[in-house]
C-alpha cells in the first residue's frame, strides 16, 4: 500500500469547547524503528480526550495536537525492530497524549508493544471502541482489586463507558455483581449485560439496598463516579474490604481505616494486551456502541459526551 505523504486529521490549535476541533491537512507521521503505522478504522472517544482538549496537560504541549487515545485499523508499515506484527495486520490500540498524534486521523504511528491483533470473534468497529476502557476495566478487577471467585463486588457508575464493561469482567470471574447505574434506561441496560442487582445510584438506598445483597459486607468496590454516591458506596465494604478507581474521577475518596483504596491507570503492553485478548473471549465480551460519528463530525462526537449518559462508546468512523 502506498503511503501518503499527507492525512485528513482532526486537530486543534489551543485548548478549549468542541469547536476549537477542525478537519487538518497534517504530515503523516513517520513511524520509528520500534513502532508501526496504522491506517486508522475507528477511533474511540472519551472522556479523556475531552479532558486533554480542555487542557492544559502535565508535559509541554504541542500544537497542532491530534487527539484519540485508542482506536483500530490496519498496519501499513512496521519498523525494523518490530518482529511481532506485520503490515496487513488488523489490530488495535492504546496510547495516552501520544506525541506523534492520535487516532483522530487517518494514520497513527505508536509503539508496537502498545498494539495487539484483534481478538478473534471482533471486528475493526468494536476493538476500536473498547480498548482503553476494557484495558480500564479488566486491570480494576484483576489487579487493582485481585478480586476472586464468590465475592461480592460494587460496580458504582455500571453504565458508563467502563463500567458495563468491568461488570462483564466481574461476572467472569464469578463474582457476585451489585450495580448502580443511571436513569431507567441505564438500569435496563446493565441488566441485560449481568449483574445480578442493579439499582439507581442517584434514587436508591445504596447502603440499605447493599445490606441486604451481602450482610456481611461488601467485600470489593469498583468506582468509576466520585462524590457523596462513592462515599456511600465506601460505607458498605466490610472491614478488611477494598476498593478501587481509575485516576481522574473526582473529588477523590478519602482513605479510611481498615479499608484499601487504590487509584490505578490502563497500563498497556504486550502481555497486558495478550491478557485483555483472552479476557474478551473467555467472557464474550459485548462492546455497545452509543453511537458513531464520522472524522470531520469529531466536534459534534464531542459535543454529545459533554451531554453526558451515554450507554456505550462513541466512536469515529475515519475510513
Amino acid at each position: 500500500m502506498k503511503i501518503p505523504e499527507t492525512m485528513r486529521a482532526v486537530a486543534m490549535d489551543r485548548y478549549g469547547p468542541p469547536s476549537v476541533l477542525s478537519m487538518r491537512s497534517l504530515p503523516v507521521p513517520v513511524p520509528s524503528a520500534t513502532e508501526v503505522l496504522i491506517a486508522v478504522h475507528t477511533a474511540g472517544v472519551g472522556g479523556w480526550d475531552a479532558s486533554m482538549r480542555k487542557g492544559p496537560s502535565e508535559s509541554e504541549e504541542r500544537f497542532p495536537k491530534i487527539l484519540g487515545t485508542d482506536g483500530s485499523g490496519t498496519i501499513v508499515a512496521a519498523g525494523s525492530r518490530v518482529k511481532r506484527l506485520s503490515a496487513g495486520d488488523r489490530v488495535f490500540g492504546y496510547i495516552y497524549d501520544n506525541p506523534k498524534g492520535g487516532f483522530y486521523a487517518q494514520y497513527v504511528a505508536l509503539p508496537a508493544v502498545n498494539v495487539a491483533p484483534l481478538p478473534e470473534g471482533y471486528d475493526l468497529r468494536e476493538a476500536g471502541a473498547g480498548a482503553v476502557t476494557s484495558l480500564t476495566a479488566l486491570q480494576g478487577v484483576d489487579d487493582a482489586l485481585e478480586l476472586k471467585r464468590g465475592e461480592t463486588i460494587l460496580i458504582h457508575g455500571a453504565s458508563g463507558a467502563v463500567g458495563h464493561l468491568a461488570l462483564q469482567f466481574a461476572k467472569a470471574r464469578g463474582a457476585r455483581v451489585l450495580a448502580t447505574a443511571s436513569g431507567k434506561d441505564g438500569v435496563a441496560f446493565v441488566n441485560k449485560l449481568g449483574a445480578d442487582l442493579t439499582i439507581d445510584g442517584k434514587r436508591a438506598d445504596i447502603e440499605a439496598v447493599a445490606r441486604a445483597f451481602a450482610p456481611g459486607g461488601i467485600d470489593a468496590v469498583l468506582a468509576f463516579v466520585g462524590g457523596p454516591s462513592l462515599t456511600r458506596c465506601l460505607s458498605t465494604l466490610r472491614r478488611g474490604g477494598r476498593a478501587a478507581h481509575p485516576n481522574g474521577i473526582s473529588p477523590v475518596p478519602r482513605e479510611r481505616r481498615g479499608l484499601t483504596i487504590t487509584a490505578y491507570d490502563a497500563e498497556p503492553g504486550i502481555r497486558e494486551l495478550q491478557r485483555l485478548d483472552r479476557a474478551w473471549r473467555e467472557c464474550g465480551l459485548q462492546i455497545p456502541i452509543a453511537k458513531t460519528y464520522t472524522l470531520p463530525n469529531a466536534r459534534r462526537a464531542h459535543e454529545r459526551l459533554a451531554k453526558g449518559h451515554i450507554l456505550g462508546k462513541v466512536v469515529l468512523s475515519v475510513t
